[in-house]
């Protein structure tokens, strides 16, 4: 990975006369660039998107460069860098999609391509312990608003899903113009990455089980997820993440190991 550079004739003259040994003239300067990182992976939270790749084998490896851009083939602005292979991006805009590409650099100051790994994220907001409670017991506290990041009647204008306790078993429900899914047992709220396009409950309700998440398509066309933490016998709480952008179905994170981006060095510093 290195290229040999010799030493003009007048240097050769010159080290003779103070008597070095000519082939001591030739050095090595390393002018080739580490290989560009792969497998680049974002998960979108609340004002943040974090980033991971695999780490470079160069020895001469120094660390690595991030860089971010409004659309796919657009100029790539570097926003930080890394001695690791991750990177947290603390300024990004709830409701902004962003696409990312990141470089490796090696001790000389040699700079890698950028990632051919297709990459972007849209973060969204996002609770944590939230509870609301049966409709019949407590109808003003029984439903949830994304829009309005907050607790309200199961009837308001507002409300995206509601809980019910019927006949001794636990329920999610939602009105007829929204749509909701169980997809099943999850680890936490970020599991589930995409919102499905089928497979919506046709009873407009879910059974509601401790460690299962939701994903929820709202009345006005946007797309978000809660996950059951803890039910009782009067309430349930839950952890959510609701997407902004209009009919995005990004819930978590957009990654596509080994597709190719045919953007070369177009950044700006």
């Amino acid at each position: 990975m290195k290229k040999l550079i010799k030493l003009s004739y007048t240097a050769f003259l010159l080290i003779a006369l103070i008597g070095c040994d000519v082939n001591d003239s030739v050095y090595e300067v390393d002018t080739i660039p580490p290989l560009p990182p792969t497998d680049v992976t974002v998960i979108n939270g609340d004002n943040r998107v974090d980033l991971y790749w695999d780490e470079n084998r160069e020895a001469d490896l120094a660390g690595y460069n991030i860089y971010y851009s409004d659309s796919y083939d657009g100029k790539y602005y570097i926003i930080g860098s890394s001695d690791y292979n991750n990177f947290i991006d603390y300024d990004a805009i709830n409701g902004e999609k962003y696409y990312y590409a990141i470089t490796a650099y090696d001790y000389n100051g040699n700079e890698s391509d950028l990632s051919r790994d297709v990459i972007y994220a849209t973060a969204r907001p996002e609770g944590f312990n939230q509870s609301i409670f049966d409709f019949r017991q407590f109808p003003n506290n029984s439903g949830y608003s994304f829009t309005l990041y907050s607790v309200v009647a199961y009837d308001s204008l507002d409300v995206d899903f509601f809980f019910e306790i019927f006949q001794g078993e636990f329920y999610l429900d939602v009105w007829d113009d929204t749509d909701i899914q169980d997809m099943g047992s999850t680890n936490d709220i970020y599991d589930i990455p995409f919102a499905p396009t089928s497979g919506w409950s046709p009873t407009k309700d879910a059974l509601a089980r401790t460690g299962h998440t939701y994903i929820i398509w709202t009345w006005d066309n946007h797309y978000a997820k809660i996950r059951i933490s803890q039910i009782t016998s009067e309430r349930i709480v839950f952890d959510w993440a609701y997407q902004l952008v209009e009919g995005e179905r990004q819930l978590k994170t957009s990654a596509t190991p080994g597709e190719r981006n045919p953007l070369e060095k177009i950044w700006t510093r």
